[in-house]
């Protein structure tokens, strides 16, 4: 089963998205959006940016655990992944947002 975009807007009246696995587990959430075409703007962005490892960063918390940042061509922070445990954990949540980054399903959410 392939993956998809959940699009919902916040209780602070943000739009932001999380780019879900198809087994429904979270693997990137987007920064919060004023508009709604804005944070679909920003799903054409992992779209189109997610294919390529030079645009994910691998990155360590302070508490040691291990997460990684998708971002656009110019640099700019498109998503965030959650945290893992391990640093395969990690690899494997990149190797998934490259997988199933370029779905065009998107499920907005009331």
């Amino acid at each position: 089963m392939s993956g998809w975009f959940e699009l919902k807007k916040t209780e602070a009246g943000q739009y932001r998205f999380n780019l879900k696995a198809g087994n429904g587990e979270i693997i990137l959430t987007s920064q919060g959006y004023k508009a709604k075409a804005s944070a679909k703007n920003g799903i054409a962005s992992v779209q189109s940016n997610c294919g390529a490892k030079s645009n994910f960063d691998k990155l360590v918390a302070k508490n040691g655990k291990f997460y990684f940042r998708l971002n656009a061509a110019n640099k700019q922070v498109i998503g965030n992944s959650q945290i893992y445990s391990t640093e395969s954990g990690r690899d494997n949540g990149i190797a998934s947002v490259m997988k199933n980054g370029k779905v065009n399903t998107i499920k907005e959410v009331e």
